[in-house]
């Protein structure tokens, strides 16, 4: 299973091709007419594998965690304070970077409807291989382990947008199409029970290969995440110290330049290329080699965060030139292009999350010494001295600025760190003119609401 890749028979393919295409929103998702509406896919370790591993290549190519425009990296890092926004003035990133996003704004609808659909086909992974009878017991963990994975991750991602969305967890589609909305805290809760049993489920080995395929540590540490966000300070800083503790399987790198390698000891789950020899979709849209930038570029504000001698600015930033001006794109990708083997998959979990969750979840109950020292460990990598924080709420804004400068252009972390600390409608007041506070959420895709009076009402202020 190394060189793991998301491809599939010929056969398989014409099976799913009724779950995974087609379905422009989880409410319009009928009964499948092909060989899904029986057990036969999931009963063979072949097809039943395929199926799920199709579902991470969704991922990869649309939504919400895709390298592409409508990928959380770009887009929220042009909705928030990271990226300055080059590209065509009609697109559905220049709404996103003047902040003047509709109901009716394409990108919302696309996030709505990928993002169901990816929840409807785990659903349907999940209840297939629950129900096969001929499927070895540890494939069957296996694979309900990482279909309840990927179930939470994206109602967790839909939340931080939206706020109160449905939770979906069955394929019933009369039961899909009128689903109500849920609060964001039982969206959350509802994540950290699938996550728990996703947890008991899955592996602590490397399934697959690469990292690509969730384990058990996967799990923990979106636990992890999940945790924090929902407050629970305690329990995220377990599962982050669950996690840093299988010191045999993870470390922390030293060379930036290789810290988003595919072999990297910090990663905990990526996503792989579609074709070998394929850069990323992130390397494809965030690196130019000429002036001015043809998309994205890093703003001001994001270079100016990086502390003297921080070694991430050195490794992680790049500046293209035309002479007289100097603009400059994130280079934690270094390939743009096709390079005959790929170097380089898309990271959608690290290992210095784990420190920095930590670290806050620590400072949040009171435990300084132990968040400093967690702090610190990220700090001494990059080559910055230790915090001079000393009281509660100055390492708290410490860890905030530490995430700015680590996770800058990966998954959306800097918008929900904002909303989390609070902070967003001040900070974004002055980096974005015209921003209004209701922004700290997405309005519903209008559509939707048509379709399901359950969703409504419209978030504030759409």
């Amino acid at each position: 299973m190394k060189n793991f890749n998301y491809r599939m028979p010929v056969r398989l393919l014409m099976v799913l091709a009724v779950l995974f295409s087609g379905c422009d929103s989880f409410v319009e998702v009928d009964l499948p007419s092909s060989q899904l509406t029986s057990s036969s896919v999931f009963e063979e370790r072949a097809t039943a594998n395929a199926a799920m591993t199709n579902i991470y290549a969704k991922l990869r190519d649309s939504g919400l965690l895709s390298g592409g425009a409508s990928g959380m990296s770009i887009a929220l890092g042009a909705y928030a304070d990271e990226l300055d926004y080059y590209g065509i003035s009609s697109g559905d990133t220049q709404f996103l970077y003047t902040n003047s996003v509709l109901p009716t704004t394409g990108i919302v609808a696309e996030w709505w409807s990928r993002s169901y659909n990816q929840i409807y086909a785990a659903n349907t992974v999940y209840e297939g291989v629950s129900n096969a009878t001929k499927l070895a017991q540890s494939d069957k963990d296996q694979l309900m382990g990482e279909a309840l994975f990927v179930r939470a991750l994206v109602h967790f991602n839909l939340a931080n947008l939206f706020g109160a969305v449905p939770y979906i967890t069955t394929t019933d589609y009369q039961q899909n199409q009128m689903a109500p909305k849920v609060a964001v805290a039982e969206v959350y809760s509802r994540c950290i029970a699938d996550l728990e049993t996703a947890q008991a489920l899955l592996p602590t080995t490397d399934f697959g290969g690469s990292r690509v395929r969730p384990n058990k540590w996967a799990a923990t540490a979106l636990l992890a995440r999940v945790y924090l966000y929902n407050g629970n300070f305690a329990e995220a800083a377990n599962a982050a110290s669950a996690v840093l503790n299988e010191t045999g399987t993870y470390a922390l790198v030293t060379d930036f330049d290789s810290a988003f390698l595919k072999d990297s000891p910090s990663t905990l789950w990526q996503l792989i290329p579609q074709n070998s020899g394929a850069s990323t979709a992130e390397g494809a849209n965030f690196i130019f080699t000429a002036g001015p930038p043809p998309f994205v570029a890093l703003t001001q504000s994001l270079l100016d965060a990086f502390e003297p001698g921080d070694l991430r600015k050195l490794h992680w930033v790049k500046g293209v030139t035309d002479g007289s001006t100097t603009w400059y794109h994130a280079y934690k990708y270094k390939q743009q292009s096709f390079t005959g083997s790929s170097t380089e998959y898309s990271i959608v979990l690290r290992l210095p999350e784990l420190y920095l969750i930590r670290a806050e979840a620590r400072a949040k109950q009171g435990f300084l010494s132990g968040a400093k020292d967690d702090l610190n460990a990220i700090r001494n990598l990059a080559g910055l001295p230790n915090t001079t924080a000393a009281t509660q709420e100055e390492v708290l804004t410490a860890i905030v600025k530490e995430r700015r400068v680590e996770f800058f252009t990966e998954g959306g972390h800097r918008f929900a760190d904002l909303k989390r600390a609070g902070e967003a409608n001040a900070v974004l007041d002055v980096a974005k003119p015209g921003w209004d506070a209701h922004e700290v959420l997405f309005p519903l895709p209008q559509n939707e609401l048509l379709l399901n009076p359950n969703l409504e009402p419209q978030n504030t202020g759409y």
